[in-house]
Protein backbone atom coordinates (compact mmCIF):
# COMPACT_ATOMS: atom_id res chain seq x y z
CA UNK A 1 0.00 0.00 0.00
CA UNK A 2 1.16 3.28 -0.83
CA UNK A 3 3.11 5.18 1.99
CA UNK A 4 3.05 8.89 2.79
CA UNK A 5 6.73 9.80 3.03
CA UNK A 6 6.41 13.36 4.88
CA UNK A 7 10.34 13.80 3.75
CA UNK A 8 9.24 14.32 0.63
CA UNK A 9 8.50 18.29 -0.77
CA UNK A 10 5.68 16.58 -3.73
CA UNK A 11 3.42 13.72 -3.66
CA UNK A 12 3.10 13.36 -7.14
CA UNK A 13 7.16 12.64 -7.38
CA UNK A 14 6.07 9.37 -6.50
CA UNK A 15 3.05 8.33 -7.84
CA UNK A 16 2.81 6.06 -10.75
CA UNK A 17 -0.07 7.57 -13.35
CA UNK A 18 -2.52 5.11 -14.20
CA UNK A 19 -6.03 5.53 -15.09
CA UNK A 20 -7.09 9.45 -14.77
CA UNK A 21 -10.68 11.46 -14.61
CA UNK A 22 -11.17 15.16 -14.81
CA UNK A 23 -9.98 17.02 -11.75
CA UNK A 24 -12.42 18.02 -9.58
CA UNK A 25 -13.77 21.68 -10.62
CA UNK A 26 -12.45 24.73 -8.51
CA UNK A 27 -15.58 25.80 -8.52
CA UNK A 28 -16.66 23.28 -5.96
CA UNK A 29 -13.81 23.27 -3.76
CA UNK A 30 -14.29 23.50 -0.13
CA UNK A 31 -12.17 24.00 2.36
CA UNK A 32 -13.49 21.83 4.52
CA UNK A 33 -11.46 19.16 4.13
CA UNK A 34 -13.84 16.74 4.74
CA UNK A 35 -16.77 17.76 2.43
CA UNK A 36 -13.69 17.92 -0.20
CA UNK A 37 -12.84 14.14 0.41
CA UNK A 38 -16.78 13.80 -0.16
CA UNK A 39 -17.14 15.37 -3.06
CA UNK A 40 -13.86 13.46 -4.60
CA UNK A 41 -15.34 10.39 -3.77
CA UNK A 42 -18.69 11.32 -5.40
CA UNK A 43 -16.69 12.38 -8.24
CA UNK A 44 -14.92 9.54 -8.56
CA UNK A 45 -18.10 6.89 -8.31
CA UNK A 46 -19.88 9.00 -11.37
CA UNK A 47 -17.01 7.85 -13.61
CA UNK A 48 -18.23 5.26 -15.46
CA UNK A 49 -16.74 1.63 -14.18
CA UNK A 50 -14.90 3.45 -11.72
CA UNK A 51 -16.88 1.39 -8.74
CA UNK A 52 -16.46 -2.93 -9.06
CA UNK A 53 -19.34 -4.28 -10.17
CA UNK A 54 -19.94 -6.65 -6.94
CA UNK A 55 -19.39 -4.46 -4.42
CA UNK A 56 -21.66 -1.49 -3.11
CA UNK A 57 -19.93 1.91 -3.21
CA UNK A 58 -21.66 2.74 0.58
CA UNK A 59 -18.82 0.28 2.11
CA UNK A 60 -16.06 3.37 0.48
CA UNK A 61 -18.07 6.01 1.70
CA UNK A 62 -17.96 4.26 4.63
CA UNK A 63 -14.45 3.33 5.18
CA UNK A 64 -13.41 6.39 4.21
CA UNK A 65 -15.38 8.07 6.49
CA UNK A 66 -14.48 5.89 9.60
CA UNK A 67 -10.76 6.92 8.37
CA UNK A 68 -10.87 10.11 8.89
CA UNK A 69 -13.11 10.26 11.86
CA UNK A 70 -10.50 8.23 13.73
CA UNK A 71 -7.45 10.38 12.55
CA UNK A 72 -9.39 13.84 13.16
CA UNK A 73 -10.44 12.35 16.31
CA UNK A 74 -6.89 11.44 17.50
CA UNK A 75 -6.01 14.49 17.44
CA UNK A 76 -8.95 16.35 18.90
CA UNK A 77 -10.20 13.95 20.98
CA UNK A 78 -13.94 15.00 21.61
CA UNK A 79 -15.21 11.87 21.05
CA UNK A 80 -14.89 7.82 21.15
CA UNK A 81 -12.80 6.56 18.43
CA UNK A 82 -14.65 4.20 16.20
CA UNK A 83 -12.32 1.56 15.93
CA UNK A 84 -8.82 2.46 16.20
CA UNK A 85 -6.89 4.07 18.92
CA UNK A 86 -4.35 6.26 18.89
CA UNK A 87 -2.47 7.51 21.87
CA UNK A 88 0.17 10.11 22.02
CA UNK A 89 -1.35 12.42 18.64
CA UNK A 90 -0.26 15.48 19.08
CA UNK A 91 -3.46 18.23 19.69
CA UNK A 92 -1.44 20.38 18.01
CA UNK A 93 -1.01 18.38 14.59
CA UNK A 94 -3.17 19.50 11.71
CA UNK A 95 -6.86 17.90 11.76
CA UNK A 96 -7.26 18.82 8.06
CA UNK A 97 -3.71 17.39 7.26
CA UNK A 98 -5.15 14.22 8.80
CA UNK A 99 -8.34 14.24 7.33
CA UNK A 100 -7.30 14.41 3.73
CA UNK A 101 -4.08 12.02 4.20
CA UNK A 102 -6.46 9.38 5.80
CA UNK A 103 -8.84 9.79 2.69
CA UNK A 104 -6.41 9.52 -0.27
CA UNK A 105 -4.84 6.52 1.98
CA UNK A 106 -8.04 4.55 1.95
CA UNK A 107 -9.27 5.62 -1.88
CA UNK A 108 -6.29 4.52 -3.43
CA UNK A 109 -6.50 1.57 -1.78
CA UNK A 110 -9.99 0.74 -2.72
CA UNK A 111 -9.49 2.76 -6.44
CA UNK A 112 -5.70 2.29 -7.20
CA UNK A 113 -6.24 3.21 -11.05
CA UNK A 114 -7.34 6.35 -9.72
CA UNK A 115 -4.54 7.19 -7.66
CA UNK A 116 -2.91 10.27 -10.03
CA UNK A 117 -6.47 11.78 -10.18
CA UNK A 118 -6.68 11.43 -6.47
CA UNK A 119 -3.27 12.63 -5.70
CA UNK A 120 -4.06 15.86 -7.23
CA UNK A 121 -7.40 16.07 -5.17
CA UNK A 122 -4.57 15.76 -2.21
CA UNK A 123 -2.29 18.35 -3.03
CA UNK A 124 -4.99 20.91 -3.73
CA UNK A 125 -6.04 19.89 0.26
CA UNK A 126 -2.52 20.04 0.86
CA UNK A 127 -1.51 22.93 -0.31
CA UNK A 128 -4.16 25.08 1.97
CA UNK A 129 -1.96 24.08 5.32
CA UNK A 130 0.73 25.51 6.15
CA UNK A 131 3.76 23.47 5.88
CA UNK A 132 6.00 22.39 9.00
CA UNK A 133 5.75 20.00 11.80
CA UNK A 134 2.20 19.76 12.81
CA UNK A 135 1.09 19.52 9.16
CA UNK A 136 3.45 16.31 8.74
CA UNK A 137 2.19 14.93 11.77
CA UNK A 138 -1.61 15.17 10.70
CA UNK A 139 0.01 13.19 7.68
CA UNK A 140 0.93 10.77 9.07
CA UNK A 141 -1.41 10.21 11.63
CA UNK A 142 -4.38 10.10 9.12
CA UNK A 143 -2.15 7.36 6.86
CA UNK A 144 -1.50 5.50 9.81
CA UNK A 145 -5.27 5.47 11.08
CA UNK A 146 -6.55 4.70 7.44
CA UNK A 147 -4.35 1.44 6.56
CA UNK A 148 -5.40 0.29 10.46
CA UNK A 149 -9.07 0.81 8.78
CA UNK A 150 -8.53 -0.99 5.72
CA UNK A 151 -6.56 -3.98 7.49
CA UNK A 152 -9.94 -4.05 10.01
CA UNK A 153 -12.19 -4.22 6.60
CA UNK A 154 -9.81 -6.09 4.36
CA UNK A 155 -11.60 -9.62 5.31
CA UNK A 156 -15.44 -8.15 5.71
CA UNK A 157 -16.73 -10.55 3.14
CA UNK A 158 -17.52 -8.00 0.22
CA UNK A 159 -14.95 -9.93 -1.58
CA UNK A 160 -16.41 -12.78 -1.47
CA UNK A 161 -18.34 -14.26 -4.98
CA UNK A 162 -21.71 -13.70 -5.11
CA UNK A 163 -24.05 -16.62 -4.71
CA UNK A 164 -27.27 -18.12 -5.79
CA UNK A 165 -30.29 -16.67 -5.83
CA UNK A 166 -33.59 -18.42 -6.13
CA UNK A 167 -35.10 -17.38 -9.31
CA UNK A 168 -38.47 -18.90 -10.06
CA UNK A 169 -38.54 -18.51 -13.96
CA UNK A 170 -42.92 -17.49 -13.17
CA UNK A 171 -43.30 -20.60 -11.75
CA UNK A 172 -43.61 -19.77 -8.19
CA UNK A 173 -45.85 -16.74 -7.76
CA UNK A 174 -44.54 -13.56 -5.40
CA UNK A 175 -40.81 -15.32 -6.18
CA UNK A 176 -38.34 -12.83 -7.62
CA UNK A 177 -37.22 -13.27 -11.13
CA UNK A 178 -35.11 -11.34 -13.58
CA UNK A 179 -37.35 -8.51 -14.50
CA UNK A 180 -37.81 -7.09 -18.35
CA UNK A 181 -37.22 -5.61 -20.78
CA UNK A 182 -33.15 -6.05 -19.85
CA UNK A 183 -33.30 -8.94 -17.75
CA UNK A 184 -30.26 -8.26 -15.50
CA UNK A 185 -28.72 -10.50 -13.51
CA UNK A 186 -29.62 -10.29 -9.56
CA UNK A 187 -26.64 -8.08 -7.78
CA UNK A 188 -25.15 -8.12 -4.24
CA UNK A 189 -25.99 -11.70 -3.21
CA UNK A 190 -23.23 -11.77 -0.92
CA UNK A 191 -24.06 -8.36 0.93
CA UNK A 192 -26.41 -9.72 3.62
CA UNK A 193 -22.54 -11.97 4.26
CA UNK A 194 -20.57 -8.50 4.76
CA UNK A 195 -19.79 -7.74 7.83
CA UNK A 196 -21.73 -4.28 9.40
CA UNK A 197 -19.88 -1.33 10.12
CA UNK A 198 -22.10 -0.66 13.80
CA UNK A 199 -25.26 -3.35 13.50
CA UNK A 200 -24.46 -6.81 15.70
CA UNK A 201 -25.64 -8.47 12.65
CA UNK A 202 -27.33 -7.98 9.27
CA UNK A 203 -30.61 -9.65 10.13
CA UNK A 204 -30.69 -7.57 13.62
CA UNK A 205 -33.83 -5.29 11.66
CA UNK A 206 -35.18 -7.68 9.83
CA UNK A 207 -38.76 -7.25 9.17
CA UNK A 208 -41.60 -10.00 8.91
CA UNK A 209 -42.63 -11.31 5.44
CA UNK A 210 -44.41 -9.26 2.77
CA UNK A 211 -48.23 -9.12 2.49
CA UNK A 212 -49.73 -12.29 1.56
CA UNK A 213 -50.78 -12.49 -2.54
CA UNK A 214 -54.19 -13.12 -1.51
CA UNK A 215 -54.37 -9.94 1.22
CA UNK A 216 -56.04 -6.96 0.74
CA UNK A 217 -52.82 -5.19 1.46
CA UNK A 218 -51.41 -6.31 -1.60
CA UNK A 219 -54.47 -6.01 -3.38
CA UNK A 220 -54.21 -2.20 -2.87
CA UNK A 221 -50.34 -1.34 -3.44
CA UNK A 222 -51.19 -3.83 -6.82
CA UNK A 223 -53.64 -1.43 -7.70
CA UNK A 224 -51.91 1.78 -7.14
CA UNK A 225 -48.18 1.15 -8.72
CA UNK A 226 -49.75 -0.30 -11.88
CA UNK A 227 -51.80 3.27 -12.46
CA UNK A 228 -48.96 5.26 -10.91
CA UNK A 229 -46.16 3.72 -11.95
CA UNK A 230 -46.74 2.46 -15.52
CA UNK A 231 -44.80 4.47 -18.31
CA UNK A 232 -46.42 7.18 -19.39
CA UNK A 233 -49.11 7.09 -16.85
CA UNK A 234 -52.63 8.57 -17.08
CA UNK A 235 -53.10 8.56 -13.31
CA UNK A 236 -49.96 9.91 -11.76
CA UNK A 237 -49.39 13.88 -12.37
CA UNK A 238 -46.74 15.13 -14.25
CA UNK A 239 -44.75 16.01 -10.89
CA UNK A 240 -44.97 12.87 -9.30
CA UNK A 241 -43.62 11.09 -12.88
CA UNK A 242 -41.00 13.88 -12.40
CA UNK A 243 -40.13 13.10 -9.12
CA UNK A 244 -39.85 9.20 -9.78
CA UNK A 245 -37.13 10.15 -12.49
CA UNK A 246 -35.46 12.91 -10.33
CA UNK A 247 -34.31 9.84 -7.83
CA UNK A 248 -33.24 7.12 -10.34
CA UNK A 249 -30.21 6.95 -9.02
CA UNK A 250 -28.22 6.31 -5.90
CA UNK A 251 -29.78 6.96 -3.48
CA UNK A 252 -26.44 7.40 -1.32
CA UNK A 253 -24.94 10.34 -3.45
CA UNK A 254 -28.05 12.10 -2.86
CA UNK A 255 -28.31 11.96 0.90
CA UNK A 256 -23.83 12.91 0.76
CA UNK A 257 -24.53 15.94 -0.90
CA UNK A 258 -27.51 16.77 1.54
CA UNK A 259 -25.20 16.56 4.17
CA UNK A 260 -22.28 18.57 2.52
CA UNK A 261 -25.01 21.52 2.38
CA UNK A 262 -25.84 21.55 5.70
CA UNK A 263 -22.64 21.04 6.97
CA UNK A 264 -21.04 24.22 5.01
CA UNK A 265 -24.54 26.01 6.50
CA UNK A 266 -23.76 25.17 9.76
CA UNK A 267 -20.34 26.05 9.20
CA UNK A 268 -18.67 22.94 11.02
CA UNK A 269 -15.62 22.44 11.88
CA UNK A 270 -13.40 19.80 11.34
CA UNK A 271 -13.89 17.13 14.24
CA UNK A 272 -17.65 18.34 14.09
CA UNK A 273 -18.04 17.31 10.11
CA UNK A 274 -15.48 14.27 10.22
CA UNK A 275 -18.30 12.78 13.12
CA UNK A 276 -21.41 13.68 10.90
CA UNK A 277 -19.95 11.90 7.78
CA UNK A 278 -19.09 8.72 10.17
CA UNK A 279 -22.76 8.72 11.42
CA UNK A 280 -24.14 8.94 8.00
CA UNK A 281 -22.25 6.82 5.91
CA UNK A 282 -21.89 3.95 9.23
CA UNK A 283 -25.62 4.47 9.01
CA UNK A 284 -26.26 4.07 4.97
CA UNK A 285 -23.55 1.09 4.84
CA UNK A 286 -25.15 -1.18 7.42
CA UNK A 287 -28.84 -0.28 5.75
CA UNK A 288 -27.65 -1.85 2.50
CA UNK A 289 -26.58 -5.06 4.43
CA UNK A 290 -28.98 -4.87 5.88
CA UNK A 291 -31.96 -4.32 3.57
CA UNK A 292 -29.79 -7.24 1.55
CA UNK A 293 -30.08 -9.55 3.85
CA UNK A 294 -34.34 -9.11 4.07
CA UNK A 295 -34.63 -8.80 0.60
CA UNK A 296 -32.68 -12.46 -0.04
CA UNK A 297 -34.46 -13.91 2.56
CA UNK A 298 -38.10 -13.46 1.21
CA UNK A 299 -37.45 -12.81 -2.55
CA UNK A 300 -40.45 -11.04 -3.28
CA UNK A 301 -41.09 -10.47 -6.71
CA UNK A 302 -41.03 -6.73 -8.56
CA UNK A 303 -44.09 -4.88 -9.72
CA UNK A 304 -43.11 -5.55 -13.66
CA UNK A 305 -43.58 -9.09 -12.79
CA UNK A 306 -46.01 -9.16 -11.09
CA UNK A 307 -48.19 -7.34 -12.98
CA UNK A 308 -47.27 -9.34 -16.29
CA UNK A 309 -48.03 -12.77 -14.22
CA UNK A 310 -50.88 -11.24 -11.93
CA UNK A 311 -53.14 -14.00 -13.44
CA UNK A 312 -51.13 -16.68 -11.27
CA UNK A 313 -51.32 -14.89 -7.89
CA UNK A 314 -54.57 -16.09 -6.90
CA UNK A 315 -55.88 -12.48 -6.19
CA UNK A 316 -59.43 -12.36 -7.95
CA UNK A 317 -58.97 -8.02 -7.66
CA UNK A 318 -55.56 -8.13 -9.60
CA UNK A 319 -55.94 -7.91 -13.35
CA UNK A 320 -52.88 -8.78 -15.65
CA UNK A 321 -51.23 -6.71 -17.80
CA UNK A 322 -48.89 -8.53 -19.98
CA UNK A 323 -46.90 -5.43 -21.59
CA UNK A 324 -46.77 -3.49 -18.36
CA UNK A 325 -43.47 -1.12 -18.10
CA UNK A 326 -42.13 1.04 -15.10
CA UNK A 327 -42.12 4.49 -15.78
CA UNK A 328 -38.49 3.95 -15.51
CA UNK A 329 -37.38 1.70 -18.06
CA UNK A 330 -35.43 -0.27 -15.88
CA UNK A 331 -36.13 -2.10 -12.87
CA UNK A 332 -33.46 -2.77 -10.28
CA UNK A 333 -31.91 -6.21 -10.38
CA UNK A 334 -32.54 -6.83 -7.20
CA UNK A 335 -36.04 -8.21 -5.21
CA UNK A 336 -38.08 -5.87 -4.32
CA UNK A 337 -39.13 -5.91 -0.63
CA UNK A 338 -38.03 -4.07 1.49
CA UNK A 339 -37.17 -1.24 -0.81
CA UNK A 340 -34.00 0.45 -1.13
CA UNK A 341 -34.45 4.28 -1.37
CA UNK A 342 -37.11 3.75 2.01
CA UNK A 343 -34.56 2.62 3.85
CA UNK A 344 -31.25 4.54 3.04
CA UNK A 345 -33.32 8.09 2.81
CA UNK A 346 -34.85 7.18 6.63
CA UNK A 347 -31.61 6.13 7.74
CA UNK A 348 -30.01 9.46 6.08
CA UNK A 349 -32.64 11.85 7.88
CA UNK A 350 -32.69 10.49 10.85
CA UNK A 351 -28.78 10.90 11.33
CA UNK A 352 -29.26 14.23 10.08
CA UNK A 353 -31.72 15.00 12.29
CA UNK A 354 -30.42 13.70 15.39
CA UNK A 355 -27.04 15.24 14.38
CA UNK A 356 -28.50 18.95 14.13
CA UNK A 357 -31.05 18.49 16.87
CA UNK A 358 -33.67 19.42 14.06
CA UNK A 359 -36.01 18.30 11.44
CA UNK A 360 -35.96 21.70 9.91
CA UNK A 361 -33.88 23.12 7.09
CA UNK A 362 -34.05 24.46 3.70
CA UNK A 363 -32.12 22.93 0.78
CA UNK A 364 -32.10 22.19 -2.88
CA UNK A 365 -31.21 18.61 -3.86
CA UNK A 366 -29.54 18.29 -7.56
CA UNK A 367 -30.67 14.85 -9.38
CA UNK A 368 -27.93 12.31 -10.24
CA UNK A 369 -29.60 11.68 -13.36
CA UNK A 370 -31.77 14.51 -14.60
CA UNK A 371 -28.62 17.22 -15.28
CA UNK A 372 -29.54 20.44 -13.90
CA UNK A 373 -32.54 19.49 -12.05
CA UNK A 374 -33.44 20.12 -8.91
CA UNK A 375 -35.81 19.87 -5.98
CA UNK A 376 -36.44 21.69 -3.15
CA UNK A 377 -37.52 21.05 0.34
CA UNK A 378 -37.51 22.22 4.09
CA UNK A 379 -37.06 19.56 5.86
CA UNK A 380 -35.08 16.19 5.68
CA UNK A 381 -37.98 14.07 6.26
CA UNK A 382 -39.92 15.88 3.65
CA UNK A 383 -36.90 14.79 1.73
CA UNK A 384 -36.72 10.92 2.58
CA UNK A 385 -40.16 10.40 2.19
CA UNK A 386 -40.44 12.19 -1.27
CA UNK A 387 -37.62 9.72 -2.37
CA UNK A 388 -39.09 7.01 -0.99
CA UNK A 389 -42.15 7.34 -2.33
CA UNK A 390 -41.00 8.02 -6.08
CA UNK A 391 -40.27 4.74 -6.14
CA UNK A 392 -43.70 4.04 -6.47
CA UNK A 393 -43.99 6.46 -9.40
CA UNK A 394 -40.84 4.75 -10.97
CA UNK A 395 -42.68 2.20 -11.11
CA UNK A 396 -40.11 -0.33 -9.27
CA UNK A 397 -41.72 -0.89 -5.90
CA UNK A 398 -45.12 -1.39 -4.41
CA UNK A 399 -46.14 0.66 -1.32
CA UNK A 400 -45.56 -1.86 1.44
CA UNK A 401 -41.88 -1.79 0.20
CA UNK A 402 -41.42 1.56 1.19
CA UNK A 403 -43.58 1.88 4.24
CA UNK A 404 -41.52 -0.96 5.36
CA UNK A 405 -38.16 -0.23 4.51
Amino acid sequence: MFKILIALTSWSAIAPAQVTVPPISPASFSANAVVQWNRNLLALLRMPGAQPNNIHPTRSFAIMHAAIYDAVNAIDGTHHPYLVQFPGASPSASSEAAASAAAYEALIALYPKFQATLLNELDQSLALIPDGANKNEGMRIGVAVADQILALRSNDGASTQPGPVSVTSGNIPGGYESTPPNFPKAQFTQWPQVTPFALPQASQFRPGPPPALTSQAYRDDFNEIQAMGKARSMTATVDQMLAGRFWNGPIQNYWNEIAQIAALANNLTTAQTARLFALLNFALADGVIAFYDAKYTYNFWRPVTAIRAADLDGNPDTVADPNWLPEVGNTPSDPSYPGAHAVISAAAALVLQSYFGSDQFQFNVTSEVLAGVQRSFTTFSSAADEAAFSRIYAGVHFRTDLTTG
